[in-house]
């Protein structure tokens, strides 16, 4: 591809944006996260990315919408990094797959089950979906002190929404219930879309990233008849990513 003035797919220019990067996938989200920054400024929008900048303990930062699954996330983290970014929290929703798992709690991935095709164009199968421990660290850390309850552990990814959520109806049925039951049985905690892509890329250009959920409903514990309510607010998910950022600005100058 040519060299362009712009990122091709997100509009933005090296200056645009911080190293330090909040990635939630619904574009909608990006305007309230960055109402926790200090002086946020809208930089651009174009397709499923919109993206704001501002600063936190004085060091800039930025938040950029991925869209929905492995693709157009790996577009973001791709074109962020080139204009600077080297840190990224995903903040987003999640379905819980393990019974303790509860609406309204958050999961915080150690790492991710890689039923997806987009990390697969960066390494092969073998080589494993992990977060950044120091990211994953500030996450614990900032679930810690704000009061959440939380869960930490690997979460599954996948490219079809309705392949986990209608799979008795696919052709291939018999894999996707057959591996559903393989995550059960390993202790697999929520099933989400994008984490598993983003770690290996990550390691891949040399970057840290870590994700952050709010448990939107957990599937398993409807079928065991367990009492809970479907929670689809997601404040505490991005308290908890934009709390871990300044931990890590923190930490990060005290290794300067």
């Amino acid at each position: 591809m040519q060299k362009l003035e712009k990122q091709f797919h997100l509009h933005c220019v090296a200056g645009d944006v911080g190293r330090y990067c909040i990635l939630p996938g619904d574009p909608g989200r990006c305007e309230k996260i960055a109402g926790h920054f200090d002086e946020p400024r809208f930089i651009t929008s174009n397709r499923e990315y919109t993206i704001y900048s501002g600063y936190l303990l004085g060091e800039k930062v930025t938040v950029c919408s991925t869209g929905i699954g492995g693709p157009s996330a790996a577009i973001a983290m791709e074109e962020l990094h080139n204009v600077g970014a080297d840190t990224f929290i995903r903040v987003g929703t999640c379905g819980g797959i393990d019974l303790n798992v509860q609406s309204g709690e958050v999961v915080i991935a150690t790492g991710a089950v890689r039923f997806e095709h987009t990390s697969r164009e960066y390494a092969p199968i073998e080589y494993p979906a992990v977060a950044d421990f120091t990211v994953t660290s500030a996450l614990v850390s900032a679930a810690k002190a704000l009061g959440y309850s939380y869960h930490t552990g690997v979460v599954q990814c996948k490219d079809s929404f309705y392949g986990q959520h209608a799979p008795g109806r696919m052709p291939v049925s018999y894999e996707l219930l057959e591996k559903w039951e393989a995550w059960k049985r390993l202790g697999v905690k929520a099933s989400e879309m994008e984490s598993a892509a983003l770690f290996v890329i990550a390691n891949a250009l040399g970057c840290r990233c870590g994700s952050c959920f709010h448990v939107i409903w957990n599937q398993e514990r409807e079928a065991a008849g367990l009492d809970q309510r479907m929670n689809e607010e997601t404040a505490s998910a991005v308290a908890v990513g934009v709390e871990a950022l300044k931990r890590l600005i923190e930490a990060d100058r005290e290794r300067q």
